[in-house]
């Protein structure tokens, strides 16, 4: 009896660690975003992103929602050979990933600053603000 109340517990336990490392945390959801973008991979991009997500410029202005839309405004990032984002600072508090980044559009062209603020919903990137 003693053997079998052991195992269960440590069934119980490897079962509860293994649903713990299901679900993808807030910062890897924006680091596996970020490495398809600086990869020129639109569909491996999007795949962190909500069907219904938002994107916004700070503070709340919507510039557009959905996934399919997000689609057309990002084909850019097949199309861009320069194009790259270094993260220049990350901070994560629970659900939100605020990025502080570098991005070069060209290599004829000064790099500029962005900060992205992910906001993470049910295990997906559901609004986006960023301030430029």
């Amino acid at each position: 009896m003693k053997n079998l109340l052991l195992i269960t517990s440590f069934l119980g336990m490897t079962l509860g660690l293994f649903a713990q490392t299901d679900t993808i945390s807030a910062e890897d959801l924006a680091q596996q975003q970020l490495d398809a973008y600086n990869g020129h991979n639109l569909e491996d991009f999007l795949k962190p992103y909500a069907e219904d997500v938002k994107v916004y410029t700070f503070p709340d202005k919507l510039s557009f929602e959905g996934k399919a839309t997000m689609r057309e405004q990002y084909q850019f990032i097949e199309k861009t050979p320069d194009l790259h984002c270094k993260l220049l600072n990350r901070v994560v508090q629970g659900n939100t990933v605020i990025d502080h980044e570098e991005v070069v559009v060209s290599k004829d062209r000064p790099p500029f600053n962005a900060i992205a603020i992910y906001k993470i919903k049910d295990g997906k990137i559901a609004e986006v603000y960023f301030i430029q």
